[in-house]
């Protein structure tokens, strides 16, 4: 069990005022987020020039706000911004004194948050031969994406051909570096709540929509997104409140050895 926080960007001159109340809303749902996992925590944004910043470490959320790097990283998040990214994260393969298992993750030219398990992603690394930096399952997912995007782009038909291959649990946010403008939101078997605001032209998600609720000082003029599960949502910068949705599919497995969802013993 992990949390994935964040908000996505549409295109918007905002004033500073309006940036400080998103940064806020951001912070907010974060710390909500640290129950859902306790042993690290971390945060990304992505620019649409492809710049990056991020920052994690192996503490609670509520001490990694305070670590001063956050802050001079958050002080970064402006109106060129596409996505605010944050994870907290549950252990369960690979130690959080290695960087490079906690969230969120860079794989080639894709930065991203899971919340799940991959129970065949060693073999898939193998079978695949896909480069690995970490311990953790969740980087196949990126993997995956970093080799269906060779020219920047993410090819969605293709990637969710080989999301198919996977086998177990998932939710995740994606960019690539070299395609900042578009946001892939995988709304698997793993919780994800979404909220839509066309004043800010903006979206706010977390994995518990208590989050987003317990951030937002009034719900008026947020939107939920009703997105049924195994659903790739799109998210463009340049036109926010225009995104796409195509049905995924991979083997749901909720543990470590019992069958996957629709097969009879």
């Amino acid at each position: 069990m992990c949390g994935q926080v964040g908000i996505i960007f549409g295109k918007k001159r905002r004033r500073i005022a309006e940036r400080e109340y998103l940064n806020e809303l951001f912070i907010r749902m974060l710390l909500c987020s640290e129950e859902r996992g306790p042993h690290a925590s971390g945060m990304a944004w992505l620019k649409t020039d492809g710049d990056y910043g991020l920052f994690k470490r192996p503490i609670r959320a509520h001490r990694l706000v305070k670590e001063t790097a956050f802050h001079d990283l958050m002080e970064q998040v402006n109106n060129h911004t596409t996505i605010l990214m944050g994870h907290t994260r549950w252990r369960t393969r690979g130690s959080e004194a290695n960087s490079r298992n906690n969230h969120p993750i860079r794989a080639g030219i894709i930065i991203g948050t899971h919340n799940g398990t991959i129970y065949n992603a060693d073999y898939l690394f193998r079978r695949l031969g896909l480069p690995r930096y970490a311990e953790v399952d969740s980087e196949l997912l990126f993997r995956l994406a970093d080799r269906f995007a060779p020219d920047g782009n993410i090819d969605g038909r293709g990637f969710r051909k080989a999301l198919r291959l996977c086998r177990g649990q998932m939710s995740a946010v994606l960019a690539s570096r070299l395609d900042p403008g578009t946001i892939t939101v995988l709304k698997g078997n793993k919780p994800l709540s979404l909220r839509y605001s066309r004043k800010h032209r903006a979206v706010l998600y977390a994995s518990e929509a208590e989050y987003i609720e317990a951030a937002l000082d009034d719900l008026r003029g947020w939107r939920e997104l009703e997105i049924p599960p195994l659903t790739m949502l799109t998210f463009r910068h340049e036109n926010l409140k225009e995104w796409q949705s195509h049905p995924f599919k991979f083997v749901c497995q909720e543990r470590k050895g019992t069958l996957p969802e629709g097969v009879n013993a």
